[in-house]
């Protein structure tokens, strides 16, 4: 056999045996809408570090933003359409259970030149149509990084807001991707 005839054998093998990889979600065909319950804020403010800074950094209503934000994801994705819990094919249930900030690196004077932000979450998706939980998940995180010096400097509230972005494509993803 020639070896063009077994390379044509080796694509059409692998072709029709497949990686298993699919584009399509991983959610059953009959759940179509989601209603995302406003995340509750487990957060205790009174104990975030401050990491040698006077206030901790944290932004009031930030469950209202996570929410917000995976609604508005779900919508951009289109596998799910954000609905009231009434008419709801499933649910999403969040809790904000810590908000993290920690040093990455320093300049030779020890000040913090880059930042990482995370948002840890506690996640419960439950199929309303059968009562069942499809899947739960602790520590969920969201997460960016931010120089707070330099010509790549940025404030900590437009890093904030990427981190809830992050937070809410993670969770999408989560929900409508079997793995």
């Amino acid at each position: 056999m020639n070896k063009w005839l077994k390379a044509l054998l080796c694509v059409g093998l692998v072709s029709v045996l497949g990686c298993g990889y699919s584009t399509r979600p991983g959610l059953p065909g009959r759940l179509k809408t989601v209603y995302v319950k406003p995340f509750l804020n487990h957060i205790d403010v009174t104990q975030l570090p401050t990491n040698r800074e006077r206030y901790p950094v944290y932004r009031h209503n930030l469950e209202v933003d996570i929410t917000d934000e995976v609604i508005d994801r779900y919508q951009f994705s289109g596998l799910l359409r954000p609905t009231s819990p009434d008419t709801a094919d499933c649910h999403l249930i969040g809790e904000l259970r810590d908000f993290r900030r920690d040093a990455l690196r320093y300049d030779a004077s020890q000040n913090v030149e880059e930042w990482r932000l995370s948002l840890v979450v506690d996640l419960t998706f439950i199929d309303q149509l059968t009562g069942e939980i499809m899947w739960k998940e602790s520590g969920f995180i969201g997460d960016t990084t931010y120089f707070a010096t330099g010509t790549r400097s940025e404030s900590e509230q437009s890093a904030l807001d990427r981190a809830v972005t992050d937070l809410a494509r993670r969770i999408v993803e989560r929900s409508v991707e079997n793995w």
